[in-house]
């Protein structure tokens, strides 16, 4: 049943992400003419952004493909984790994006306040009429990713791309209304570092949650001693070590320990149904899909040479 769902789910992302990279790919052209017809360095920051979404997108669709192939004796776990690559392309591309788009800004301020008082020309209309198009594409193509955002890392990368992007828009949107209303250039580049602003935090926290996983670390939502506290509370259990919890990518924990359980267990022949208690009890209670037990008699911890925990 898990692997039915696994399948249409990446079925599912794939499809998502085809959609996003049409609705992208197109406007992003449209984005750039207006950029250069209006002069705005705003809206071109916002189509280098757009540009990174469609890079990303793509980034996203493969490792898509690539996770929905099936386990192998060399991939034991399958091919999951380039979803997770995937994210961490996506973080990558938005860091340099937003240092890319703040240089500019900084730059085009500098020069509008130089010495000589020569402000770059900025033509509100069509930057305005252009960045509402852009803000439609993006609200768009965000609807289409939102659905599988929260359970797979990868497409979460996707989404904080065009979500960023999104919130872009609108800035774009206000800087050529003030454009227009007072005729202050600079709100154009004082846009694009707010852009910049807000594309950098969310890259980060991508990154820290590539991270977590890449170093197996225990999933942040994963509380490990109420784990062993409930395992522990199954008949027969005298005493749980050497706990592991990582996961393959996001929304797929994966659990490992030593169980030590009472003799009566082996003696009746119970420890195929105790595996399956316990099994039952992670995936029940924790959303824990793959978990090894390693039985051990009670008291057997004080004979391994490895530490435990």
């Amino acid at each position: 049943m898990g692997h039915t769902h696994d399948h249409s789910q990446h079925r599912a992302d794939r499809v998502r992400l085809g959609i996003a990279i049409g609705i992208i790919g197109t406007f992003l052209v449209v984005q750039v003419v207006g950029g250069l017809l209006s002069g705005s360095i705003a809206l071109l920051a916002d189509a280098g952004h757009m540009a990174s979404d469609l890079i990303g997108l793509v980034v996203a669709l493969f490792a898509a493909v690539v996770a929905a192939r099936p386990a192998t004796d060399r991939q034991t776990y399958g091919f999951r984790r380039f979803e997770v690559f995937g994210a961490l392309v996506n973080g990558v591309i938005l860091v340099v994006v937003a240092v890319t788009v703040a240089v500019g800004a900084i730059g085009r301020l500098v020069g509008d306040l130089g010495a000589e008082g020569d402000v770059h020309e900025v033509q509100g209309m069509p930057m305005l009429i252009v960045a509402i198009v852009g803000l439609a594409a993006n609200i768009a193509a965000m609807l289409v990713l939102r659905g599988n955002a929260k359970h797979s890392i990868n497409l979460r990368g996707a989404y904080l791309e065009v979500l960023g992007d999104t919130i872009g828009s609108v800035l774009v949107i206000v800087a050529a209304g003030v454009i227009l209303l007072t005729g202050w250039d600079a709100a154009d580049p004082i846009a694009s570092l707010a852009i910049a602003a807000l594309i950098l935090p969310r890259a980060l926290i991508l990154l820290r949650d590539v991270m977590r996983v890449l170093s197996e670390s225990a999933p942040a939502d994963t509380d490990v001693a109420e784990i062993r506290d409930h395992l522990l509370g199954t008949p027969g259990v005298v005493a749980v070590h050497d706990v592991h919890v990582w996961a393959i990518t996001s929304g797929s924990p994966v659990f490992s320990a030593h169980v030590e359980v009472d003799p009566e267990v082996f003696a009746s022949g119970r420890a195929g149904v105790l595996l399956d208690e316990l099994g039952g009890c992670l995936s029940d209670h924790f959303d824990v899909e793959h978990s090894t037990f390693q039985l051990e008699p009670a008291g057997h911890a004080g004979r391994e040479h490895t530490a435990h925990r």
